[in-house]
Order: structure tokens, then sequence, then C-alpha cells
């Protein structure tokens, strides 16, 4: 067995032999002995072993301890190796305790022997590989345990080995066993943590104890190293024993001995081993204030082992150049490296327990803020290192430990102009990691930049960044251009990887429309992104809290600036803003607490000799508490907080408050008498600070001076000498000034210093570091024991605000970095950062920054630039492939940037163009060279060459690829980007249109590619789409350029043809949509070439997709529609060709899908008919209108069951309203519009219509036809020319006129109600018309439409009836016969009295008739007038015969006089019940009567008015003889007598007969005595018809009535007796004599046969007849009355 072996070798080593060992041989001896004697019981079977051959060894020890203190190099390794052997098999426990040393365990004492053969330098090599082999064993043994100092032992010998070994094989291995060693330590104390969740069963003794670690300042316990110095005495042993036993040590900034590892100045002298520094009995210090409890053994360790290496990274280094191989650097660096090492493997129990993170604050960081402005690279570079990992591990803990980093450290060096390159580099490297973990990116502006009381470092650190990237800092750092390129390309790639980071964090809002691969998607990062267990980790993430706190950030750091260049404006200003109360006090406290004031103003603010600032500085000093303070100290506390402004009367308001409050705060002393003397005091000490550190003080002040100054200035008596000289050594040791944190706070813009060489910047350089050391220390000491939350951001919208912060410095970089530098990686690093720059402007819908990136790239690609394309680089082609990369992976988000990025690809393929020497024409527009490029010649050629190789590379596949794939990609867009695509496109389009050079249709191309692409999207996609490609079409195919609107019209159709293949659904509006440029070139281009091709493309789309069109019919019929009014013929017979295909095919098969357009088909016919050019088209174009009624007539239902947009109309109309209103409309526009054949043709196809189809419509469509109907009459549509006017009055309203009443009467039922009323209106104002023929046709409808439909009449209808031929009667009656004066004649005032008063006369209704008349009179000429009277003349003629024959019908009265002139001499049998009298009421005819006897009564008066007769007929008035109205005269009164002798005789109306015997008697009695006041023979002649109608009317009257009358008229017959009378009169006179001496029986009857009898009819009506025998009569049935 080894145990054996390693003894006897012990014994039989020659050094063991000699004397001084004889202990050591003794001991061995012995030790075998009881091993044999072991075994053998073991064989025997009396003890039996845990396994075979085992022997517990902790009774052997001895021998091997004192082997251990032996000088034999062999006897020591020897041990040791056994030793190593006996701990890694089990053989030794340990536990038991040490008999030397109570409270102790033997594996300790064991330990502290192995550790102990280590003597320094001088130890033999062999040995210290034996030390650091089994004391990893003692660490690593799973069978003994060692805790505290004993495992700060192993960790300190092993330390010391690695430092002071001179075999490098010893060092390294020696290293490899400390971090073997500390990485053990730590992994137990987490797999512990691990194992107490899993099983709550302790296996060690040491579980059941709580274990404190006191925080007191004065026992804080380090387990230092060993002081190495040359030749020490060898009694270390004995030292290290009782060091155990000490109760504690001085902490290491109180001790005497400087660093680890110091060497003495002798090169020459070896360094030997110290005494170790004592670790002091822990557990003695429990129940501390301030403990903090382990929960187990292990954890102590570590802490101390952490601690420890924490102290040790603290030794200053030697001054002067720093040596590689020294023991302070190499100490140093061992001991961030494990360090390092140890926050790199850290598990959950470091990173959680309170104990190691307050180990971390206190110990770490401030180890940090030293060694991380290290002049030596190794260290620094740890340094960064291991805050990396900080950051990443335990950020949640250290907070403001981080901002010092950042704030003091990192950004300071970047900032500053004379930090050497190694270091910019080495941090901008550690950055780079930073920045490249997204959730470490957000993280720090959402603690720092969104936190009132911090730095903004997220945007410190991205303008450092940029500042770098632009590379303007080289030449004042004195930089080669290679470092100079290498840190612009770090800087540019920092920047990147922070936008990468936004990217990554907001990657779930982008939406990628190619479903690639996207910019979000990175490898791993370089940082763990975990962050530990902590409260603020759960608590919801709030992004608008956050930015509304960085606003109020803002508004105080603006505030802050406005104060330090003017206090009072940045007070105000914050007052404004919300974020300073308004009181003093309030102000005062913001002095106080907010250290980035300038303390200069400061210092005036408080000094103002202004109420308010008086008030403010009383409340400044207030707050600050002097309580047991010495005067000195309080005056420092005083001062630090601000500068002291140089007047004199504002530093003395400053110490006087000063001093009062000195003294109230410190009332018990008795130093001071009174305020006074504190007050001088302060003012002395001020004037002793100046005097003693100012530089321009060349004479110093000396105490003796100094106390003399002072003398009676307490209350007239002497402080203490003692005390004013004390005050002076102070102040002479250390000058009063602000506090470090402001003073050697190092800001950007200070920091910029003119070096004159290299040794300068490096001396410079020293002195900065060591500020910011300083600096940094203090700040870190200051906030260890702070407690500050650290949120860990998660929600995406933070990614908003911190780009709206970046974003400028962004794009500078990336600007100056594509402007100013051609080497490829920056281009690279530049483009990559504008792309992911655009993506998260385009994610969070920020137009501004998205376009000013977009328009960036837009401009690196030279292509819209004002150079010119010959200056194309690779990076040009490169920005190119970017610019297109983001159109096809952000295509979604660019909105008004695809303008920028079309306009490239448009001047890119114009490059292209170039490039492949295709269109050399478009070269000078885009070389924009002085000169024009022709195209000859060598130099031309050369040139040309030249031109083709700089954009030869735009030409690659790749590119050509690239750009297709966005054209083709354009399907993927969403609905709102693709109509901005689309929009852009069609605006760059026109652009290249507009080209002065030569218009190009590259992007119109696109746009018909992309509508093929795009055709198969949503509807309501599509149609916005479409909205504004149809807008462009539109435009384009009204270019001046005829082959640019070919290729617009043909690709219209090709389009055209594609979606009209799909088919549309009823109702839908598309197809409408999709045709309208067709329309709209129709309409506004008047090229021939074009018009035509657009109706060949229309005619196309009819005969190949008839069947799929559905709306589009609007649009068809629409051009079909311009095309009608065309003058070319061949454009017009096209379209009315196709036209007539649809109506008479399409519709038939068709015809449910048209029913929308049907109205559009019809006007379209309609324009064909009023085309004058072309008759045959347009009668033909009547014909298909009447064959369009025919399928209205035969498919009502279809037309029923349409239903559109216009849902507002009731079924039931849906017939009319979009089949026969159309039609019959439009038909009565070609009447109005049309020449005469045309228009007649029209209006007999629509009366037709009428008369054939009118059985179908309902009462209501009645009204709105004749609506129309009556359209062909209204004045406004007449034409201008008077020979025009009378054809058409003569013509088409005559024509119109009797087709009215002709439907009137077919459909009388149901046009009664509705229409009666307009039609006698229409009719009226047929015969008001100046037209004789349209007159007498108007009387004649009139009379026609009464005689046919009188029957059917109703009472009211009469009413309406009479009433109407009332108005007639009135309005045609020709009043400016009487009234009319010869032109230039003076009319006297009796004359205008008669005009008024015969005007009067008339009705009162038709005053302003008459009036217009009077009025009108003096403006036309008297032919004209004439004309007009003359018509009006023969109006009354015919009206007057039209009631004559409405009431007796036609002929009627004719016969009557007839019968009555041969009265006497033959008999005339009578019919009486003929005409429309039977159906008219008395009241009826009594207005009847008043329109006849008004004409009457006019005639009458013209007739006697010989005077104005004569003027008349001297100004030409009808004819050679004088004018009269004679017919009008004798007629009028005929009708009225025939009409009150049927009414007098007719006794239905019997009621009546009062009043018609009184207008009887009145009428005759008139007529008679106006007939012998005539004097003229032919007027006389006239009325012979009259007087017969009235003297046979009165003698068929019975004896009673015929007494009346004869009595009223026997004077006026006798007076007749006297005129030369015609004998059928005279006889008719003869028997009225005769009658009225039988009534009045003033003569006998006549005897005979042939006696005169009275007769009647068997119906009661009276008849004379004196020649017919009575026989006869008696025979025929009359009877004798």
């Amino acid at each position: 067995m080894f145990l054996s072996r390693a003894l006897e070798k012990i014994l039989s080593d020659k050094e063991v032999k000699r004397s001084q060992h004889s202990q050591l041989r003794k001991a061995c001896q012995v030790a075998l002995d009881e091993i044999k004697i072991e075994l053998e019981k073991q064989k025997d079977g009396s003890v039996v072993p845990p396994r075979a051959n085992y022997i517990e060894a902790d009774k052997y020890v001895l021998p091997f301890e004192l082997a251990c203190q032996s000088k034999s190099p062999r006897v020591v390794s020897t041990s040791l190796d056994c030793l190593q052997k006996l701990i890694a098999y089990g053989h030794i426990t340990g536990n038991a305790s040490d008999s030397s040393a109570p409270g102790k365990r033997l594996i300790d004492r064991l330990v502290e022997t192995i550790c102990n053969c280590f003597q320094g330098p001088q130890t033999d090599e062999g040995v210290q590989l034996q030390i650091v082999k089994a004391l990893l064993t003692a660490v690593t043994s799973p069978h003994i345990e060692i805790h505290e100092g004993t495992v700060l032992l192993t960790v300190r010998t092993c330390y010391n080995i690695y430092l002071a070994s001179r075999n490098l094989i010893n060092q390294t291995t020696a290293k490899a066993t400390l971090t073997q060693m500390v990485n053990v330590i730590f992994t137990h104390m987490e797999t512990q943590a691990v194992s107490v969740l899993l099983s709550p069963v302790q296996t060690s003794p040491y579980h059941s104890h709580m274990y404190t670690v006191v925080y007191n300042k004065h026992s804080i316990i380090d387990a230092g190293v060993y002081h190495l110095r040359a030749k020490k005495p060898p009694a270390a042993t004995q030292s290290v024993e009782e060091g155990d036993e000490v109760g504690g040590g001085s902490e290491l900034g109180e001790r005497g001995t400087s660093g680890v590892g110091q060497v003495d100045s002798k090169p020459t002298e070896q360094p030997t081993t110290d005494v170790v520094e004592e670790v002091a009995d822990l557990e003695s210090m429990q129940g501390g204030q301030n403990a903090v409890r382990f929960s187990h053994i292990l954890q102590k360790d570590a802490f101390l082992v952490f601690r420890s290496l924490c102290k040790l990274s603290m030794k200053p280094l030697a001054d002067g150049p720093p040596d590689p191989k020294s023991h302070e650097l190499r100490s140093k660096v061992v001991s961030l490296q494990l360090l390092l090492s140890v926050l790199q493997g850290a598990g959950p129990v470091f990173r959680t327990h309170e104990m190691f993170v307050n180990a971390i604050k206190q110990y770490l960081c401030v180890a940090l803020s030293k060694n991380g402005v290290s002049s030596v690279p190794e260290v620094f570079e740890l340094s960064l290192a291991i805050f990396l990992t900080l950051l990443s591990h335990f950020k949640v803990h250290l907070k403001m430990q981080i901002e010092v980093f950042f704030r003091e450290i990192f950004l300071t060096i970047l900032e500053t102009s004379s930090s050497s390159f190694e270091h910019k580099w080495m941090v901008i490297q550690t950055l780079t990691r930073i920045c490249a973990n997204a959730q470490c990116v957000v993280d720090i502006y959402v603690n720092y930049d969104c936190d009132l009381n911090a730095a903004n470092i997220f945007e410190r650190l991205v303008n450092d960044l940029s500042k770098i990237a632009m590379g303007r800092s080289g030449q004042e750092l004195g930089m080669t251009p290679l470092q100079e390129l290498s840190l612009r390309k770090k800087g540019l790639e920092c920047l990147v990887s922070i936008l990468k980071c936004m990217v990554e964090w907001s990657r779930d809002m982008y939406v990628n429309p190619n479903l690639q691969a996207n910019l979000g998607e990175y490898n791993e990062l370089s940082l763990d992104s975990t962050v530990s267990s902590s409260v603020q980790s759960s608590q919801p993430d709030h992004p608008e809290q956050y930015e509304v706190i960085k606003q109020q950030k803002d508004v105080i750091e603006h505030g802050i600036e406005l104060f330090n260049k003017k206090p009072k404006r940045g007070v105000q200003y914050l007052q404004d803003q919300g974020m300073l109360g308004t009181t003093a006090e309030e102000i005062a406290q913001f002095l106080h607490q907010e250290e980035r004031l300038d303390t200069t103003q400061v210092g005036e603010y408080l000094g103002e000799n202004i109420r308010f600032n008086k008030e403010v500085m009383y409340n400044y000093v207030d707050q600050l508490d002097f309580c047991g303070r010495d005067f000195v100290s309080a005056l420092r506390s005083f001062l630090e907080g601000f500068r002291l402004p140089g007047e004199a009367q504002k530093i003395d308001r400053l110490m006087e408050k000063f001093a009062a409050r000195y003294l109230e705060c410190n009332q018990g002393q008795g130093e001071f008498a009174s305020a006074d003397t504190a007050y001088v005091l302060a003012f002395s000490i001020i004037m002793l600070t100046t005097d003693l550190h100012s530089p321009q003080v060349k004479n110093k002040m000396t105490k003796e001076q100094y106390i003399r100054m002072n003398r009676g200035i307490n209350d007239s008596k002497d402080l203490p000498e003692e005390y004013l000289s004390s005050i002076y050594h102070e102040i002479a040791g250390k000058k009063i000034a602000m506090k470090d944190s402001k003073e050697h706070t190092i800001t950007p813009k200070a920091s910029k210093h003119s070096v004159a060489n290299e040794k300068q910047r490096r001396l410079l350089y020293d002195v900065e570091m060591e500020q910011m050391a300083k600096t940094a220390k203090a700040l870190m000491e200051a906030v260890s024991h702070a407690q500050a939350p650290f949120f860990s951001a998660t929600h995406l919208e933070h990614v908003r605000p911190m780009f709206k912060l970046a974003w400028t410095p962004l794009l500078a970089a990336f600007s100056v970095g594509l402007q100013d530098c051609d080497d490829q990686e920056v281009a690279s690093l530049c483009l990559e950062g504008i792309r992911c720059a655009v993506r998260i402007a385009c994610i969070f819908s920020m137009q501004l920054e998205r376009d000013a990136y977009v328009q960036a790239l837009a401009r690196f690609t030279l292509l819209t630039a004002s150079s010119s394309i010959t200056e194309m680089k690779q990076k040009n082609i490169d920005t190119i492939k970017t610019l297109i990369t983001v159109a096809h992976t952000d295509g979604n988000y660019l909105g008004n940037s695809w303008h920028e990025i079309l306009r490239c690809i448009s001047q890119l393929e114009l490059a292209q163009l170039i490039g492949t020497g295709v269109k050399t024409r478009y070269i000078s527009g885009m070389v924009r060279d002085s000169q024009a490029v022709t195209l000859v010649g060598g130099p031309d050629r050369r040139q040309m060459a030249h031109i083709q190789e700089s954009v030869g590379e735009t030409s690659s596949q790749s590119v050509v690829v690239a750009v297709d794939r966005i054209f083709t990609g354009s399907t993927k867009l969403d609905g709102n980007a693709v109509v901005d695509f689309v929009r852009w496109l069609c605006a760059v389009s026109m652009d290249e249109l507009a080209s002065a050079h030569q218009p190009r249709m590259f992007s119109l191309q696109k746009i018909v590619e992309i509508s093929y692409y795009n055709m198969n999207r949503i509807r309501l996609q599509w149609s916005r789409i479409w909205q504004v490609i149809g807008d462009h079409f539109n435009k384009v195919g009204c270019n001046h350029n005829e082959d640019v609107a070919i290729f617009a019209v043909d690709s219209l159709r090709q389009l055209s043809m594609k979606f009209l293949e799909k088919g549309e659904l009823a109702n839908f509006r598309f197809q409408k949509d999709f045709l309208r440029p067709f329309e709209h070139i129709m309409k506004k281009n008047r090229s021939p070439t074009i018009r035509d091709m657009v109706i060949r493309c229309v005619a196309q789309m009819v005969n190949s997709q008839a069947a799929n069109i559905r709306s589009g019919w609007k649009n068809i019929f629409s051009v079909f529609h311009q095309a009608a009014s065309d003058q070319d013929k061949t454009i017009v017979e096209l379209a009315f060709q196709t036209t007539g295909h649809i109506v008479m095919v399409t519709f038939q098969q068709h015809f449910a899908a048209a029913i929308d357009s049907f109205q559009d088909a019809v006007k379209c016919l309609s324009e064909f008919v009023c085309n004058a050019a072309f008759p045959d088209t347009s009668m033909e174009a009547i014909r298909l209108i009447r064959h369009c009624a025919k399928y209205v007539a035969d498919r009502p239902q279809a037309l029923r069951e349409y239903t559109s947009d216009d849902m507002n109309v009731a079924p039931g109309d849906r017939v009319w309203v979009r089949g026969w209103f159309p039609i019959l409309f439009e038909l009565s526009c070609i009447i109005n519009r049309c020449k005469l054949d045309i228009r007649t043709r029209g209006l007999t196809v629509m009366f037709e219509i009428m008369k054939s189809y009118g059985h179908t419509f309902e009462k209501h469509w009645w009204h709105d036809l004749f609506r129309i109907v009556f359209r062909i009459f209204h004045n406004m549509k007449l034409p201008e020319q008077q020979t025009e006017k009378h054809e058409w009055m003569t013509t088409t309203c005559n024509h119109a006129l009797y087709a009215i009443c002709d439907v009137f009467t077919q459909f009388y039922e149901p046009l009664s109600e509705v229409l009666l009323a307009d039609i006698f209106t229409q009719l009226q104002w047929c015969v008001i018309q100046d037209n004789e023929q349209l007159a007498r046709s108007g009387t004649n409808c009139l009379e026609n439409l009464v005689i046919l439909n009188g029957e059917k009449f109703s009472p009211e209808v009469w009413n309406v009836t009479c009433s109407c031929m009332l108005d007639i009667f009135q309005t045609t009656s020709p009043h400016v016969l009487l009234t009319w004066r010869p032109a230039g004649q003076e009319e006297e005032a009796g004359d205008e009295r008669n005009t008024v008063k015969l005007a009067r006369s008339y009705k009162q209704g038709d005053r302003v008739i008459f009036l217009m008349s009077l009025c009108s009179v003096s403006g036309m000429s008297d032919q004209k007038l004439f004309a007009g009277l003359l018509i009006k003349c023969v109006v009354q003629l015919e009206l007057i015969q039209t009631i004559d024959n409405i009431v007796f019908y036609p002929a009627t009265s004719k016969k009557e006089d007839a019968d009555n002139m041969a009265a006497a001499q033959v008999y005339h049998n009578h019919v009486w019940e003929q005409g429309m009298y039977r159906h008219l009421s008395s009241q009826h005819l009594f207005k009847l009567l008043d329109c006849l006897l008004e004409s009457h009564t006019f005639a009458r008066d013209f007739n006697s008015n010989n005077e104005q007769r004569t003027a008349l007929w001297r100004a030409g008035f009808k004819g050679k003889s004088k004018p009269n109205l004679l017919k009008q005269e004798t007629s009028s009164l005929a009708c009225s007598l025939r009409i009150l002798f049927r009414m007098y005789c007719d006794r239905q109306l019997q009621d009546s007969w009062p009043d018609v015997q009184t207008r009887l008697l009145l009428v005759c009695s008139e007529a008679l005595s106006y007939f012998i006041s005539l004097t003229s023979e032919s007027h006389r002649e006239a009325w012979t018809s009259l007087l017969l109608v009235l003297l046979s009317r009165t003698l068929r009257l019975t004896d009673d009535k015929f007494k009346l009358h004869a009595s009223c008229y026997y004077p006026h017959l006798c007076e007749m007796m006297q005129f030369d009378l015609i004998p059928e009169l005279r006889a008719v006179l003869r028997r009225f004599f005769l009658r009225i001496g039988s009534v009045f029986h003033i003569a006998a009857p006549e005897m005979g046969c042939r006696s005169t009898q009275r007769f009647c009819y068997p119906e009661g009506k009276m008849l004379l007849k004196s020649s017919v025998p009575v026989y006869l009569l008696q025979r025929k049935g009359f009877k004798s009355w």
C-alpha cells in the first residue's frame, strides 16, 4: 500500500538519517508498525474496514507533517504526494479536532502544513507542483470539507506560487489550479443550493448553522496574500498558526503594506514569503447591526474568496511605465481574470443573494472604477469584459453603477480627444457587444434616458458613436488613417447593431410581404439577455409612461441648459412647464438636488440683490445642516455646492447668512461670541484659501500673518491662537473647493485639447484618466449602498421613442460614410444601417424619418442626383441593390417613399439602356455635361465606352431580377401599400412621359404588368388600385404623343379583356370603374386614330365577352355615345354597327344582365339619331329604339325583378323607370333636337309606342310621360329662327297635338283624372301661339277631345272644360284692334281713359294679358302685330264654331240656318238631340254664353268704330277694304241665341228659365236695336241669317212666352219694316205679326181648310206650318194645342 511505501521511502532518504530528523524517523517507524498491526487485524477479521484494505490514516499524519517541515525537497515531495493521495482516496477525512489548536480540525492543520511547504521563490519547483496538486485535491475532494480561512489559505498559496514561481510550467499550472479551485468553490455553493431545493436532508454539520458577515466599516476582513520580500526568516509557519488565533486585522486601506507582490529595488534579490494576513474569526462578530446571514457555509466560503479577489484587483501598480512581468501587474491581471471567470459562471445563488450583490456593489464595482481607466491594455480589457458580464447578468441590481461606468468611463474615453486609440478601440469593441443585445439596448434607454435622475446614456452613446463613425477626429487624436478607418468601421458596426437590436425588438410588429427571412432574424447575440428574477421584471410595461417621463426629462434638461446661460430664464421656463415650484423653498431645494447646474450660475443666482433671490438664498442655506460640525468643515460643505460670485457684495450676503445658520445649528458652542465673529472668520478663511492656493499670488500669507489678521474679531477679543493655527494648517493642506462629483465631471465640450505631440497627448491623457478614476471611484462608493430599481423592458413600443431620439445622428453617420468613404466595408455597414432604420421607421409609421432615409438611399444611387452617372462606383451599385431590397422587404410600409424608389428604378432602367448601348439618344438626359454627347468619332466612342463601363453593373442579372421582383411581388403587398405603390408608379410614369428629351414608357409598361399581377385581389382592394391606374390611363390615353396614347389604349384593351373574363355578380360596379378610361379617352382625345382605336377595342370586347359584361355596358354605351356625335363616317358606322348588334342580338340573349345599362343604350341610340350628318343611320337608330320598346313590353318581369342601387324605386315602377321612361324621354329629345323628317319619324314612333303599349301603363306613369310629351311645345326648346319656329309649330307641334288627343281619347279612363287639366293647358298654349295652323289645330283638337269624350265627362270636368274655353276666348281676343294708333301719333288723355275703361269692361283676370299687349305694341313692327291680330281674329271665329260644334255637333247650326231661310216654303224635320248639350248644366251653358256674348260685344264695338277701322286699313291691315269683324259679330250672337232658345225650351232646365228669359230678352232686344241702327247695307245683309234665327226661334215659343217676347220686340220689328229686307225675312216677319195678332187677340182667326193652327211635336216642341193641311199633321201624330 502507498502509505507504507511512502513512509518507507521517507525513512530510506539519506537526509532523514541525519540527527536533526530523529523525531521524523521515530514517527515514521511508529506509523509503519501500527499499520502492520492494523492490516493483520483486518486479515484475522477482528476489524471490518469500510472497504478492502482501507486504513483510517488520520492518526498517521504526524510523520508527514514532520516530513513537510524538513528542508529536503525529496522528503517534502514524497510527503506531499502521499498526503495528496490519502486525501484523494478518502483515507483522511480530517474531521477530528486538532489537539494542538482547540476549535480547529485536523484537516485544517494538514492544509496549513501543505501550504507552509511553499517558502517563496526559492522553493523547489517539484515541491511547488506537489503543493499545487495537493491543495487542488483538498479543495475538490468529496471526502473532506475545508471552509473559511482554510479555503482562503489554499487559494492564497496557489496565488503566491503563480506570482513567485520562476518556472513557467509551474506558473501555468498554478494559474489553472487557481481557476479550477475558484470555480469549484462557487460550483459547490450553487450545487448545494439546488440539492436543498430538491432534498431538505442536511448532510453536513455545517448546515445547521447560520453564517454572518458584518459590514461594519472597521471590520472588513480580507484574505490577503504573502508580502514578498527579500530574505525573510523561516519562521513563517508559526506565524500562520498564531495568526489563525488573532481576532482580526485592520482594513486593507489602513495597512502600512503596499500592494501585492511588492519587489525590492534590487533586481538580484529574490522575493521571499512574508507573513500571511490573518483571517478573523467571523463567527465572533455576529450580532452587528448590518449583519447579513448566509444559509450555508459554502456561501460564506465563496463570499470570502470573491471579496479577496476584489481587494487584490484594487492594489495599485507601481509608478512609472507598467512592467508586464511585475508581481503587481500579474496579480491584478490574474485577480481580474478569476473575477471574470466567477462572474461568467455565476449561478442563481450568486446572482440573486443579497450578500453577493452587495459585494459586487461595494468591492467589484469600486475596483472596476479604478481598473476601468487603467493605462495597461490587458487590465483595461479585462475590466471591460467584467463590465460586460455584469451588464449581462447583474444589471437589475446595478443600475446606478452601470450609469457611472457609461457616463464617467466608456463615453468619456470616446469623447476625450486625448484618449489613446487602443482605449477607444477596446471600448468600442465592448460597445459592439453591448449593442448587439436587444434587451440590453432597450433597457439602457428605458432605465437611463427615461429616468429623471439618470444621464441620457442611450442618447449620448448614439451621438458619440455617430461622431466616431463620421471619422472627423482621427487627425486630432493622433491616429493613422488605417486606425481611423478601423475605428469608423467599429463605430458604424455599433450603430448598425443598435438598429438591428431595435429591429429584433420590434420584429413581432413586422409583416414581411414575401414571407422570407427578414432583417429582424439575426444570429445568436453575444450577450445573454436573460435577467435574474426580480420584482421589477414582473411589473407591467407601460411605454406611454416612460414617454411622458422622457418628455419631462427633456424639459428639465432644456431648463437646466437655459439656467446655465441665464438663471432667471431657466427657472422661469421650468416653472412655466410645471416642472418647478414657484416658492423660494422649492427653488432652493432644486438648486441643492440638481447637480447638472452650472456652479457659477448658481452662485450668481443666490447672490443677486433681489428680494426673491435673497429668499431663495436664505432657504438654500437653511436646508444645510451644520450641527456638530467644526467651522471649516461646515464652510466646506456650504461652498461645495456653488462657486462664489466675484462681486464682494454678493459674497457678503452669502457669508452673512452662512454665519447665522452655523450659529443656529451650533448654539452650544462657546468659541464665537456672536454671528459677526463667524461672518468675519468665514471671510478670512476664503481669503486664506485664495492666497495659499492661487498661482497668481507670489507672496503667500504666513500663519502669523493670518493670526494677526484675525485679532479682535470675537467681540473685540481674539480667538484662540491654537484654533486659528489649526484652521491655517487645514486650509494649507486642502483648499476649499466644490465637491469632486461636480468639479471633476468631464463633459464632451471641455474634453478637446490641442496637443503639440504624442508625448504631450499621452501625459494629458494620463492626467485625465487619473481624474476619471478618481471621479468614478467617488461616485461608485457613493452609490454602493443605494438601491435603484432596474426595469426590464418587454413592450415593443419602446423602439419608437428610441428611434425618434437616434435617427438624426444615425442618418448623419451613414450619409457621411457613404459620401466620403469608398471603403467597401464602410459602405456595406452604412447601407445595412439605413436598411434597418427604414425598417424601424416603417414598422412604427414614422413618415418623416422613413422618407429621410429612403431619400438618402436614393441620393447615393446617383440615379436621381445632379452628378453624372459616369461617376458611379461600386458603393453606388450596392446602394441601388439596397434600395431594391428595401422595396422588396418593406413595401407594406413605404407609403410616400415609393416615389423616390420608383424614380430610381425608372432611372435605373434608363441607365441599363445606356449601359447596354441600346438607347444612346437618352445620354444627353442622363450625362449632365456642358457639351452634348455625339456618337461620331474616336473620343466620343471612348466616352461612350466609359459610360457603359460605369453603368454596366446596373444591367447585371441580379439587379434586373431584383427589380422585376418588386413588381411581381406587388401581389403580396397589403391593400393600403399597393395603392401607395401604384399611385407613385403612376406619378413616375407621368414624369417619364413628360420628358423633354424622349418620352419613355417603362413605368407605364410596369403599370400594365402589375395590373395583370394584382387583378385577382379582392374586389375592394382592386377597385382602389384601379381608381389610381384608371385615372392614369385617362391622362396617358389623352397624351399628345399618339404612340403613347396607342400603347395606353391597347394596354387597356388587354387588361379589360382579362378583367371581363372574370365576370361580375349583379349590382356590382367593378366593370364600370374598370372601363371608365375608355370613356374618358373617347371624350377628351380628339385624335381620329385614337378614337377609332377605342371604338375597335370596345367592339372587340363586346364581340368576345358579351356574356360576362354587366356594369361595363354603361361605359360601352357611353363610348358609343361619344362616337355617335362624331363627324367621321368610319367611327360612326363602326360604333353604330356594334350598338345595333348589342340591341338586336346581345339584348336578346342577355337582357337581364344589361338592364342597368338599358337607359344608356337608348341614350346612345338617341345620339346616333341626332347626328344630322348621317340621316340613314338616324332612321335606323329610331327603328332600334322601337325595338327596345318591344324588349320592355315582352320582358317586364325582368325589369321588375332587377334590383340595383336605386332601391327607393318601388318594384311596380321599375318597368317604367328602367324601361319605358328612357325610351320615351329620348324620343322626346330626338323630336326636340332633330330636323323635320327625323323628328317626325321620332314623333310617330313615340305615339305609336304609347298607343301600342299604353294599356300596360300605370296612371302616375302617364303623368310623367306627358311631362315629357309637353316638352315638345315648350317655348324654351324652340329654335330661335322665326322660319324654323314656324315650321316647328306648323308640323311637329301640330302633329303632336292631334296625336296627344288621340292617345287621350284612347286611354281616357286612366288619363282623365291625372292629365285633363294639363292637356287643356297645353291646348290653350297652342291656341295663343302666333301660328294660325297651330291655333286652328288647338281649337280643332279641343273640339274633337270634348266631342269624342264629352259623354264621359263629369260635371267637374265640364266645369274645367268651360273655364278653359273662357280663358281661351279672353286670351285670344284682339283687344289691340281698338287701341292701336299709328306710329308717332300722340294719344289724348281722353282716349287713354277710354282705352282703360274699355279694357276694364272685359274680365279683370285678363287685364295682365291686355296690358302686356299694350306694352308690346310699341316694340313690335305693325306687320308683325297685324299678323298676330289676324290670327287672333281667326281663333275667335274658330272658337265660336268650336262651341257651336260641341254643343250641337258640327253642321247642325248651318242646317238650322238653311231651314230658317226656307221655313216659309219647305217643311224641314229638325234634329234637336245632337251634340253635347244634354251633358251640359245650365251653369256650363251660361259660361259658354258669356264667352260668346263677350266676343260678340267686342266685334260689334270694333265694327261700330269706323275711325279705328279706317286707321287700321290705312296702315295696311287686312287688305283693300276696311277691316271688320262681321262674321265674329254674327256667328257669336247666332250661337248664343241657339243656346238660349234651346235652354228656354228645355223643360229639364225649367229652374233656370227666369235667368234664360232675362238673358234672352236682353240679347234679342239689343240685337234688334243694333240692327236698326246699322247704316251699311252690307252690314244689314250679314245680319239676315241672324234675324231669321231670332224670329224663327221666337215663333216656336209657347203663347205665354211669345207674348212676353213679342211685346218686347214689337217696336224694333216695326222699325225693321222700313228697311229693304229679303223675301225670306219679310215672310218670317209676316208670320211674326200674324202670331202677335192671334196671341194678343187683335185679329179674328182666318176660316177655311187652310186655316193656321198651332201644332206640337209629340215631345211638346212647337211647330208652325200654315201651308200644311191639318189632317196631314194629325195623321203624322201632331195634336192641336
